[in-house]
């Protein structure tokens, strides 16, 4: 997305659009094409997972690099989101967010987080925007409650393998396999990035209720599509 901007605001390329169009717009497709293959070019397994939220937002552009491209969307209900967030953030309270959140009240606090440029809203944003996609784009889309994933994780991946047309494998569910550690002080240690080598149940966090009965109103959409049990 940074190569679609950079390049989009080079006089340089923009000048070559004139006169060679189709040359230089196929030109740069090759290009973007390239860069997103050779950044795993490395990789020797069939598949690769690109664990980031911003293609939700970016979808068509994938689509049109990388036809091939499936994107799983991982789901939980929003009070816990919200509930996660604020239950690190009193364990972590000394310090502040990486937006300055930390001297907001718990209702300005999750507000703030649920805005369309936060770490809560962006993402929702973009989840509700899906409607508004082609039927062949949201096709390539496969959704995943982490709440099922906790409680049937091994139907849950089975099912998830055959959407993504791959053979199903067994996971050792009491010896999962850690990979690289992200970083937790980049974000000043309020969104942890902690693994752990078996399924555990989560903890449920305790929401006040009028912050509760605020997020299920303002995204009525969102339980509708995903947790009408809840309503």
């Amino acid at each position: 997305m940074g190569i679609r901007r950079g390049v989009s605001d080079d006089s340089f390329f923009l000048s070559q659009l004139d006169n060679e169009f189709g040359k230089s717009y196929s030109r740069l497709a090759s290009a973007m094409q390239g860069y997103l293959r050779g950044w795993y070019g490395d990789c020797q397994e069939p598949l690769v997972v690109d664990k980031s939220r911003a293609w939700l937002r970016a979808v068509e552009l994938l689509q049109h690099i990388e036809p091939g491209a499936k994107l799983i969307v991982c789901l939980r209900d929003l009070g816990q989101i919200y509930g996660s967030i604020e239950a690190q953030h009193q364990r972590t309270i000394l310090l502040d967010f990486i937006d300055h959140l930390a001297d907001l009240d718990r209702f300005g606090r999750a507000d703030t987080l649920f805005m369309k440029d936060r770490v809560i809203g962006s993402p929702l944003m973009a989840l509700h925007a899906v409607a508004d996609l082609p039927k062949s784009v949201q096709d390539c889309l496969y959704y995943v409650r982490f709440e099922d994933l906790m409680d049937r994780p091994a139907a849950c991946m089975k099912h998830l393998f055959g959407w993504l047309g791959i053979s199903p494998f067994e996971i050792d569910l009491e010896q999962l396999r850690a990979g690289v550690r992200e970083s937790d002080s980049h974000y000043h240690m309020k969104y942890l990035h902690t693994q752990y080598d078996r399924i555990a149940p989560p903890t449920i966090h305790e929401v006040p209720p009028r912050i509760q009965s605020l997020i299920e109103t303002a995204y009525s959409w969102y339980f509708q599509m995903f947790y009408p049990k809840k309503l």
